[in-house]
């Protein structure tokens, strides 16, 4: 479905129920050259117990229309838009990657009305090698490939029967990148990470339980990247998780099961 967000038309896919906003609320946020699909086993379940799901297109990505955020701040700003303009007074935020740092920050600006912010594979800081950055400017196809190898443990996980996880990557990732010609979002994405410096600060100021979803292999945020994070989470007093996942980076198509249990159960506390 969609929402008039910031006099844009923002997509969110609900995992194939109706939109209720008086049902508790989850709001799925997709990482770099990433959009609403990469939630799909986890965003279906969820809406088929119990939760209103928003699994969104960030702007200016695939079904969304508006301007591509240029930062992790200017992500969070659209996160409370987009509960504004859905009628949502309180949700639950999930973010993968870039979309960790988003929910990071929104969580923070938000306060009481996040009630569980969980990071699958996330880190602070998260910096991209400058040849990366370079590549997904001038050679993305180039940088699509290294990051579908760095960012994979597995190009068939047991539980997908058969699904090739690689060439489905590459495959996303071509559509993301197409889908908005007048910015190169791989590239807009990578310096928004990259530049994101106010990790700790957030983590400070939240004021729910969070949840830590790391991928044991990840190389592209690899769970010692989390370590800070976690300490400042932890000193805050609030409630903290931190699970190992049977992956790489890509967490939810290479241990589907694993992270939707692991959400699951961490959305089931109060």
């Amino acid at each position: 479905m969609f929402f008039k967000v910031n006099d844009a038309n923002i997509y969110a896919y609900t995992g194939g129920k109706p939109f209720d906003a008086a049902r508790p609320t989850v709001v799925l946020i997709h990482g770099v050259l990433n959009d609403h699909s990469v939630w799909a086993l986890q965003s279906r379940y969820l809406a088929h117990h119990g939760w209103n799901v928003l699994a969104i297109d960030l702007p200016g990505h695939c079904r969304s229309g508006g301007e591509a955020p240029a930062s992790v701040e200017a992500a969070a700003d659209f996160i409370a838009a987009l509960l504004d303009a859905a009628g949502v007074q309180r949700a639950a935020l999930v973010g993968h990657s870039w979309g960790s740092l988003i929910a990071l920050e929104a969580a923070a600006r938000l306060q009481e009305r996040i009630s569980h912010l969980a990071l699958v594979g996330t880190a602070y800081p998260m910096k991209v090698s400058p040849a990366l950055i370079e590549a997904a400017l001038n050679t993305p196809e180039k940088a699509l490939r290294m990051v579908n190898v760095f960012s994979r443990n597995t190009l068939a996980p047991p539980s997908g029967a058969g699904f090739w996880v690689y060439g489905a990557g590459l495959a996303l990732g071509r559509r993301v990148l197409r889908s908005n010609p007048q910015v190169n979002v791989f590239h807009r994405g990578f310096v928004a990470c990259d530049s994101y410096a106010n990790g700790e600060q957030a983590m400070a100021r939240t004021t729910c339980p969070v949840l830590f979803a790391l991928g044991a292999a990840d190389q592209m945020t690899p769970p010692k990247a989390a370590q800070g994070l976690i300490a400042t989470a932890r000193s805050t007093g609030q409630r903290v998780q931190v699970v190992s996942l049977p992956s790489g980076h890509n967490q939810m198509s290479e241990a589907p099961d694993e992270t939707l249990m692991a959400l699951r159960d961490f959305l089931a506390t109060a």
